[in-house]
């Protein structure tokens, strides 16, 4: 039972985890890393800045420098418990130095939409997102996606339940039980 558990919660997480990307059309370019991003008009990283503002982009890297701190944190304390005290006053400090830094990240989300969008499309998708229909995608999709989640990882879990049934019976007809 232990194996079927292990199963579950690790399909539950890869669901998780591919819900929470790109779509596969879109996952067929380079890497952002690797992806040189076309200079672009003031007036396009504009237009992206605003997308990104009215979609709450910033939600998504808010607490960033936070959570590496902490990460950091906590991944030093594995080696270093006796400065327990020590380091938690440093996260402090750290994290009082890099305030703000989460706006980099901002910064590069627009411009790389004004590298993959015309300046154009950026006006017409700004101009969209005002729009009723906008509006509505705006205020639905966070709701949609979750619910689409949700249910991507109850169908993982009755999949890799069926899947580990089928194991286990084709198993059997060779006269091993798992």
């Amino acid at each position: 039972m232990k194996i079927l558990s292990k199963l579950l919660l690790s399909a539950s997480l890869v669901v998780g985890a591919v819900a929470v990307t790109l779509p596969a059309s879109a996952q067929q370019g380079a890497p952002a890393a690797e992806r040189p991003i076309k200079p672009a008009s003031p007036a396009a990283i504009g237009y992206a800045k605003e997308i990104l503002q009215m979609k709450n982009a910033s939600a998504m890297y808010a607490n960033a420098i936070p959570n590496m701190v902490q990460r950091v944190k906590d991944s030093l304390l594995q080696s270093n418990l006796n400065y327990q005290k020590d380091l938690g006053e440093v996260a402090v400090v750290v994290a009082q130095a890099n305030a703000g830094r989460d706006k980099e990240i901002g910064e590069q989300m627009a411009k790389i939409y004004a590298s993959d969008f015309t300046e154009a499309e950026l006006k017409d998708l700004a101009a969209f997102y005002k729009s009723p229909l906008g509006q509505k995608l705006l205020q639905m999709e966070p709701q949609s996606i979750s619910a689409s989640v949700n249910y991507m990882q109850q169908w993982a879990q009755q999949f890799a339940e069926q899947v580990n049934g089928q194991f286990r019976a084709e198993m059997r007809k060779r006269g091993k039980e798992i």
